[in-house]
């Protein structure tokens, strides 16, 4: 079963303006797959290749491609905004990246590969009335959006919104997950976890493998520390195995990330929440049907 399906357990409290948290974090397990197609889809590959970036793996596309709205922004600002990646690992790839290629033209290759990568996933649908209703209720939410102290869902905020209807939901389902990823970076800070130690205690409780979470960049040093660190608040046991309190922590951080992810929900208000949610079913099986997403992320989507 993939990453992307399922609904996570959690509060069903309600966050506000009559939408439930629940809500709230189905809404991210629909839009993030559609979001991500972007890192995944060999159509955005060739055109970050056309550009000058490595393809043999996709982190040489992806890191420029996530933070180009941000402008041609240092590894030091990118990896501060990424939060879990290590920061040797930021460097490699955004060090050369501007040299490669400037911010506006990853903009516009990015766009031009989602539109294709959408084309070949939907096809017909793409130009049909349900994708439309889709885009403008989700552009709804994102425009909603607060995105002061939250500098990826501002920076991508900030950009023209392209005129076809799949790539406004395309930039739509960026925008929020960026600013839920902002509010969850916010959770983590107030849990006390460093970079290493949220991608630490995520593992713990079983969110993905512990191989998974090494391609995020740390050594085996900075990890095993990490651990360490973690054990001696009583977080992770000798196993490296989240202990009572390590859950619960994990579990504060998930509801007050889902608490932070809910004003634009409240703002578009539960009747169009719900419908949203209907219309993108479809788009969503179609996504993960292709083929082109992981089994298992470091998201956590349907784990937590």
């Amino acid at each position: 079963m993939s990453e992307y399906d399922g609904t996570a357990a959690g509060e069903t409290g309600v966050g506000g303006g009559g939408v439930e948290l629940t809500r709230v974090r189905q809404l991210w397990h629909l839009l993030e797959p559609l979001h991500a197609v972007l890192y995944y889809a060999p159509e955005a590959f060739e055109e970050a290749k056309a550009l000058g970036y490595g393809t043999r793996e996709r982190w040489p596309s992806y890191f420029p491609y996530r933070a180009a709205p941000l402008g041609a922004a240092d590894a030091e600002r990118v990896a501060s905004a990424f939060y879990s990646f290590s920061p040797r690992m930021v460097a490699e790839h955004i060090d050369p990246a501007w040299a490669i290629a400037e911010p506006e033209a990853v903009l516009a290759a990015r766009l031009r590969g989602v539109d294709r990568a959408y084309r070949a996933i939907l096809g017909d649908r793409v130009d049909g009335p349900e994708l439309a209703e889709a885009a403008a209720l989700a552009r709804r939410a994102a425009e909603a959006a607060n995105t002061a102290g939250r500098p990826l869902a501002a920076a991508n905020a900030g950009l023209e919104w392209p005129e076809a209807p799949h790539l406004q939901l395309w930039q739509a389902a960026t925008i929020l997950r960026e600013h839920r990823g902002d509010g969850h970076v916010a959770a983590l800070l107030v849990a006390g976890l460093d970079p290493v130690e949220s991608l630490v205690s995520f593992a713990a409780i079983g969110a993905a493998s512990v191989e998974r979470f090494e391609s995020r960049g740390w050594s085996a040093r900075e990890w095993a520390a990490a651990r360490e660190r973690l054990t001696a608040r009583g977080l992770v046991d000798e196993h490296g195995e989240a202990t009572g309190a390590g859950r619960d922590l994990r579990h504060s951080v998930e509801h007050r990330t889902d608490q932070l992810a809910a004003a634009p929900w409240q703002l578009l208000g539960p009747a169009d929440t719900d419908r949203l949610a209907d219309l993108l079913g479809d788009y969503w099986v179609a996504v993960l049907s292709s083929g082109l997403l992981p089994s298992e992320t470091t998201l956590g989507i349907g784990k937590v």
